[in-house]
């Protein structure tokens, strides 16, 4: 990628509309931050510390922990450390990155989300087949295939931004460097990238939703079969941890990417959300539901702590 700017850095100008409240959102956000970091650590000290976790549901678990630490780590300690009075400024480099990662993290989510569907629709609708189709072999492959897809996704989109020029003013009116706030500093013309844009960030996640969408279809019917009320509640508790997770991460997408007016203020709320409160919720949404999850947890709180271990 050739940089032909007269733009050496660009200056982060922050959420909209929030001046002088800076103090009460770094305290906001550090603790939205640690809480994240914490959660998914102890998700995968849960499962990394117990044999009957080691199965492809939490193995993808797992995985979504790894991007949960990483994806609010794109952008939440460079806005903690201008929040706290330092420099707001972020080198060209930096601001590439930063875009590169955001989306390669969000792209493989949106991915793995969709492998976490078909894993519980293998294991709910073909049960018995479900070690031999789930194999160590095809998890790997989905699992690296979900980064793959995403960092090509991911390249296209920084590439179709930095390629253009940069080199008038350099005040990214946001809080990190994402598309639309950089196409609006380019000294070129940026409809055609913007139609491009809007129909690769809409495509991606759309085709994802309606795979996810047919998993969930084929669940349900197959739940609905199941003749023990006891067995259809299992079922449903077992799925509704991922719709609720999946909920969460697509809304933002189209709230924020899929809007034919872009609100700087309302994309910001929304972007917080999605960076800092999805990931924290997410260790809550699997291990609150999920009782083999939530006793593992203990067991590793119980050591952690040196507390006695209940009977």
């Amino acid at each position: 990628m050739t940089n032909t700017s007269a733009v050496t850095e660009f200056i982060l100008l922050g959420i909209p509309h929030t001046e002088n409240l800076e103090a009460i959102l770094f305290v906001l956000f550090l603790v939205f931050y640690f809480f994240t970091l914490v959660g998914n650590l102890l998700i995968l000290l849960a499962i990394a510390s117990s044999t009957r976790l080691h199965t492809p549901m939490y193995f993808f678990l797992c995985k979504l922990s790894v991007c949960d630490i990483f994806f609010p780590s794109v952008s939440s300690p460079k806005m903690l450390f201008y929040l706290s009075g330092s420099s707001r400024a972020i080198s060209y480099a930096g601001c590439v990155s930063q875009l590169f990662f955001y989306h390669f993290l969000g792209c493989t989510e949106c991915f793995l989300y969709t492998v976490m569907a078909y894993d519980r629709f293998v294991a709910i609708c073909y049960p018995l087949r479900y070690i031999i189709i789930m194999s160590h072999r095809l998890c790997a492959i989905l699992a690296i295939g979900t980064s793959f897809f995403g960092c090509i996704q991911a390249t296209f989109l920084t590439t179709l931004t930095f390629q253009l020029p940069y080199c008038g003013p350099n005040e990214v009116d946001y809080y990190f460097c994402d598309i639309p706030v950089m196409l609006k500093l380019a000294c070129a013309d940026t409809s055609a990238l913007e139609i491009v844009g809007f129909i690769s960030v809409g495509l991606m996640p759309l085709s994802c939703f309606l795979l996810i969408l047919t998993s969930y279809s084929c669940i349900v019917c197959s739940i609905l079969q199941i003749q023990s009320a006891e067995g259809r509640r299992s079922a449903f508790s077992t799925c509704s941890a991922h719709l609720t997770a999946i909920l969460l991460s697509f809304m933002p997408v189209v709230l924020i990417y899929l809007q034919p007016t872009p609100k700087p203020w309302l994309n910001a709320t929304v972007q917080v959300l999605n960076n800092l409160v999805t990931p924290m919720l997410n260790p809550l949404i699997y291990s609150l539901r999920n009782k083999e999850v939530k006793c593992s947890l203990r067991k590793v709180l119980q050591q952690v702590a040196f507390l006695p271990e209940k009977s």
